[in-house]
């Protein structure tokens, strides 16, 4: 019997794997469980410690880009969150998404951007994956990054 949970097939299926949490940029850890909730810092589109695109939503990054980015920062949530609870299986249910687009100042589309985090997230962890959210436009991100997502999971002990 493989060591893979539910959440990291369903993952796998789409081609993607967990990756390593990213090292933190300052002073905070990825993610801190309290009770049966886990909150996670917010993450970067980071790929093996590289950021993957820099830029302003609506200028020198599409919208299109922008969301494939927020689905990298979805992914290094869900890393976050196991780093914490080991087994992804144990969440219950994505409780709240917070989607910070770094945008130029005529772009609006903020929704769509961080439609790639959300759909990810339904796709990793079935109607569990479905979450309030909040989308904001942001003039910069650390590291002039385009996006940034952060998120509370319900986990069962």
């Amino acid at each position: 019997m493989s060591d893979e949970s539910h959440v990291e097939a369903r993952l796998a299926a789409l081609g993607l794997t967990v990756p390593q949490v990213t090292v933190p940029l300052a002073a905070y850890i990825p993610a801190v469980r309290t009770g049966n909730l886990v909150y996670t810092s917010g993450q970067l589109p980071m790929i093996n410690g590289a950021l993957a695109a820099t830029g302003k939503v609506g200028g020198a990054v599409s919208a299109e880009e922008a969301a494939e980015l927020a689905k990298i920062c979805a992914l290094n949530a869900i890393a976050a969150v196991r780093s914490v609870i080991g087994d992804l299986d144990k969440v219950v249910r994505v409780v709240k998404v917070v989607g910070f687009v770094a945008s130029a100042p005529d772009f609006t589309g903020h929704p769509s951007v961080v439609n790639g985090a959300s759909n990810l997230l339904k796709e990793a962890f079935g109607d569990a994956g479905v979450h309030a959210r909040s989308a904001v436009g942001v003039a910069a991100l650390p590291l002039d990054s385009p996006v940034e997502v952060e998120m509370i999971v319900e986990v069962a002990d």
